[in-house]
């Protein structure tokens, strides 16, 4: 039998199919798969009560077609990323300015949404995070190649990258998400080789940013009632107080081993409002315990320290920034949602990535596992 058709006869996998396998990172979507999985069982453990297994069927759903996204733009090769990498910034900014039209929502003192068809809604600040790690890769990894520091060009271009988005997204106003783009724009200058100078003067910016924030009307009457609660969340017991004080208690009494998956009174007794989004850890925290919460917070540690391990064999600058970005997105995401359900930050609505039940997230997740792995080293494009 020519060895053509042995390779393609069924079960048999031939070496070209092996070199298409070797073109991915199989590390990266094993730990976002495995993060999307106990993501599911968290999310249906929350609403089971409710609805059954509807949020966990579209929790898989939007998982397997954020992987058959990742792993198309993966195929797309990295040049494609590349030259695509403006617009998918401008796509962004485009979508963000739709948001205070009348094609946007509010939703919990929040215009941060776009309704779609059949009851789905999209969140642009979602792909303004992909925009934005894409634009200000390209942006630097020209003279990151040529083992050069940014000008003072590329830096005002970089800030204006940076604080189109964020600004839009405060305004809406999302003070977490802002936060988010900031401090991702900040670690891909710094890693391309911003001065020093020009690092103080970006943390001195976003001081500001917060301080006006917290000091103008710019965040509605729900937001501040949120962050006063961060202070003293006995300030508004029946109110924003009233999730804080219950998220602590599901996972205060969850102890070190946890009171068993869809056992957790409060979890099982909808105590908690949003828990599916917002406060997903908090399921962690109150059936899986001390141990189960821990487990999860390693497996999205070991996903972010896989974009940085991919990053580093990237065979350009674009792949190194990329990876840094995405890294940097997802860990500073992780951080500011398990401090607030911790209750050491305060609470600014940001969900757990790959965990929290959201399409617009879990699509944004997938994409950027994507986009690493389209700068790997293996994919030869």
């Amino acid at each position: 039998m020519p060895r053509a058709a042995r390779e393609d006869r069924p079960g048999v996998t031939s070496p070209a199919r092996l070199r298409g396998l070797a073109r991915h990172d199989l590390g990266l979507y094993v730990a976002a798969a495995g993060a999307s999985v106990v993501g599911a069982l968290l999310v249906w453990s929350a609403t089971v009560r409710t609805a059954g297994s509807a949020y966990l069927v579209r929790h898989l759903v939007t998982a397997a077609v954020g992987l058959a996204v990742a792993v198309l733009v993966s195929r797309a090769g990295r040049a494609a990323v590349r030259g695509g990498a403006p617009w998918a910034w401008l796509l962004g900014v485009l979508l963000l300015l739709l948001v205070p039209t009348p094609l946007g929502a509010t939703v919990n003192g929040s215009r941060s949404w776009i309704p779609l068809v059949a009851g789905f809604t999209l969140q642009p600040a979602e792909p303004a995070k992909v925009g934005l790690v894409l634009a200000l890769a390209a942006l630097l990894a020209a003279r990151v190649d040529r083992g050069e520091d940014p000008g003072a060009r590329q830096v005002l271009l970089a800030v204006v990258v940076v604080a189109v988005p964020a600004t839009l997204v405060l305004a809406q106003p999302d003070l977490g998400t802002a936060l988010v783009l900031v401090v991702t724009g900040v670690a891909v200058l710094v890693v391309g080789g911003l001065r020093l100078r020009w690092v103080a003067a970006l943390a001195l910016a976003a001081v500001g940013l917060v301080v006006a924030a917290l000091t103008t009307p710019l965040l509605s009457d729900y937001q501040r009632a949120r962050l006063s609660t961060f202070l003293d969340p006995t300030a508004d017991p029946q109110g924003a107080g009233y999730q804080v004080s219950q998220v602590r208690l599901a996972i205060g009494g969850g102890g070190l081993w946890g009171q068993g998956y869809m056992a957790g009174p409060r979890t099982q007794g909808g105590f908690v409002p949003f828990q599916l989004n917002d406060f997903v850890f908090s399921v962690a925290g109150e059936e899986l315990g001390f141990v189960g919460a821990a487990g999860l917070l390693l497996l999205l540690a070991v996903l972010v320290l896989r974009v940085l391990v991919v990053a580093a064999r990237a065979q350009d600058a674009f792949g190194r920034l990329v990876g840094v970005g995405v890294a940097a997105w997802l860990a500073v995401q992780v951080l500011e949602n398990v401090g607030m359900n911790l209750g050491l930050l305060p609470v600014t609505g940001l969900p757990l990535p790959f965990v929290s039940y959201g399409g617009s997230s879990m699509l944004a997740s997938w994409l950027a596992v994507g986009l690493v792995d389209a700068t790997h080293a293996g994919t030869g494009r």
